[in-house]
């Protein structure tokens, strides 16, 4: 088939790879502009961009698709399809009608639970069982297109950045099998009930709450790994979390947020929540063990 593939972050990088490796004819990459990155703020284009002109493909960077000059620039590619996974910008009804089979999305959830911008996040968060990725035939609507096919995965403790590699690749197989045989997938609408939103993620979300139950503490350990990083502090000083384990209910009746035991034991509104990795700002994230050595936190202390 002859594409257009639109993307931007690291999670579309496999779909890209895979529709190449199965031959199909990628005419033109869409991704975001670079945008200023680490201390330096220099310009840096997207992964999709980077991998894009390492294959010898055209990449495109349009601030928006709403001129008429860029729809008119993408119709000119007669396209089959295009492609889209994580791309960023709206796609105006004159993209999405252009190729013959319209735009294709890999969405990362087992639509329509968890439409919108952070639907891995929110899985672990909400403690679904399973998760996946759906071929959604776009529309103008916030993930409301048709259902091509879903493929699933369970959630388990995987962390999200881990749970996110592993729905990239699941999608990029995914697309390639709806493009293998495009009928063989006609667009089924999605179902009304159980539709929910998932939200864009915000720094302030991601501090720890101890009067929360510990299980549910070490999902958000999970579900922001690794951004924006779970987080509690002490004494002004901010602390990540990269990894924790929750214990029985039944552990502590001291109050939470109270440190209860040398190995960071702390107590919640059910159960104890246990760091197993933590970082302070500026510094490497170290196992709990190494942690203390250097930062004093005995039982009793109270942290916030």
């Amino acid at each position: 088939m002859r594409i257009a593939f639109m993307g931007t972050p690291e999670f579309a990088v496999p779909s890209l790879d895979a529709l190449v490796a199965a031959g199909h004819d990628v005419v033109a990459a869409y991704s975001q502009p670079p945008r200023p990155a680490n201390r330096g703020k220099k310009l840096t284009p997207s992964p999709v961009q980077r991998r894009a002109e390492e294959l010898g493909i055209a990449v495109r960077t349009p601030n928006s698709l709403r001129s008429s000059a860029a729809q008119a620039e993408f119709a000119a590619l007669d396209l089959d399809v295009a492609v889209v996974a994580a791309y960023g910008l709206i796609l105006p009804p004159a993209i999405l009608e252009a190729p013959i089979y319209g735009c294709l999305n890999v969405h990362g959830s087992i639509l329509p639970r968890w439409r919108g911008a952070a639907p891995v996040q929110r899985a672990i968060l909400a403690a679904d069982a399973e998760t996946g990725v759906t071929i959604m035939q776009m529309d103008e609507g916030l993930d409301t297109g048709a259902i091509r096919l879903i493929e699933r995965t369970p959630v388990l403790a995987k962390t999200a950045g881990d749970l996110t590699a592993e729905i990239a690749n699941i999608g990029a197989n995914a697309m390639v099998r709806v493009l293998a045989d495009i009928d063989a997938f006609p667009p089924v609408p999605q179902p009304i009930e159980g539709t929910t939103y998932a939200a864009k993620i915000t720094k302030d979300e991601a501090r720890l709450d101890f009067a929360f139950h510990a299980a549910e503490l070490v999902r958000m350990v999970h579900a922001f790994n690794p951004a924006p990083g779970a987080w509690f502090i002490h004494e002004g000083e901010r602390l990540r979390v990269h990894a924790a384990e929750a214990e029985d209910c039944e552990a502590s009746t001291a109050a939470p947020g109270t440190v209860i035991d040398e190995r960071l034991g702390i107590a919640t509104g059910c159960g104890i929540f246990r760091p197993t990795s933590i970082q302070r700002a500026g510094r490497p994230r170290m196992p709990i063990d190494a942690f203390l050595r250097g930062f004093d936190l005995p039982s009793g202390t109270r942290l916030g």
